[in-house]
């Protein structure tokens, strides 16, 4: 979305961390029970301890930049004043329970914020740390932004090509369209081998470039917002993503 970003200002003393969880499912039931929980699943994370804030998304089809949903693929990022919440979330949450039940992959990144601009439902959850970046390190990006209805039909004719861009890039790791609501609510989540190799696509990538300067002279967005992060941990597995090979890059220490 936006390439180039400037770091928030706001601090706090604990800047907590920030998971995000794919998961893929199979089967009619169990896609039924993920479609079910884009809305169900709020209430039962409701006053999750240490959980500050959580998105429910869904996925595109295809790469998952498109119009069309994929009722297989679906996503939970949240943040967490410690790592220990979100550690123990994961292992005695009865709704992550049931979701692992119902799932045949998922995968958390940890994953802690170096850059953000922008704001996510009127605030910006995420509160960096510029100082642990390391561009020589992997980096995971996650862009969201809300769309203007009556500028949807110009978004999505140039937005597509651009995402599609991406999969040329040997550097590239993982990337995912993601959204609250199909169509006009949208985010992308995107992991790299190193920092220099995410900001030399955002530079150099002519679609990329195209569609920052449609951004800035049309006025797409109603709410956008642009984060960096640095990779702690991944736990899980995931369809074609080398779990094993990217750990042992240069992530951590661990918080």
């Amino acid at each position: 979305m936006n390439g180039s970003p400037t770091p928030s200002v706001c601090w706090l003393k604990n800047p907590g961390i920030t998971t995000l969880t794919l998961f893929d499912y199979s089967g009619l039931r169990n896609r039924f029970w993920a479609l079910s929980q884009m809305q169900l699943a709020h209430a039962r994370l409701a006053g999750t301890p240490g959980l500050t804030f959580h998105r429910m998304m869904g996925s595109g089809g295809g790469n998952g930049f498109s119009v069309a949903p994929n009722w297989g693929v679906y996503a939970l990022v949240g943040h967490w004043t410690e790592r220990s919440a979100a550690e123990d979330f994961f292992a005695n949450h009865p709704w992550y329970a049931d979701a692992r039940a119902h799932s045949r992959d998922r995968v958390t990144f940890y994953l802690q914020a170096t850059l953000t601009h922008g704001e996510w439902g009127g605030g910006n959850p995420f509160t960096p740390r510029p100082e642990d970046y390391d561009k020589h390190a992997p980096v995971a990006v996650i862009t969201r932004a809300t769309i203007y209805p009556h500028k949807l039909p110009d978004f999505w004719r140039y937005v597509p090509r651009t995402s599609a861009s991406v999969y040329g890039r040997p550097e590239r790791l993982l990337s995912i369209g993601i959204g609250e609501y199909p169509v006009f609510m949208q985010a992308t989540f995107s992991l790299w081998t190193s920092g220099a190799a995410m900001t030399e696509f955002a530079y150099s990538s002519t679609h990329h470039k195209e569609v920052v300067q449609l951004t800035r002279a049309r006025g797409w967005y109603r709410e956008e917002l642009f984060t960096r992060f640095r990779l702690l941990d991944v736990v899980g597995d995931w369809p074609g993503l080398d779990v094993s090979a990217l750990l042992h890059k240069d992530v951590g220490p661990l918080p």
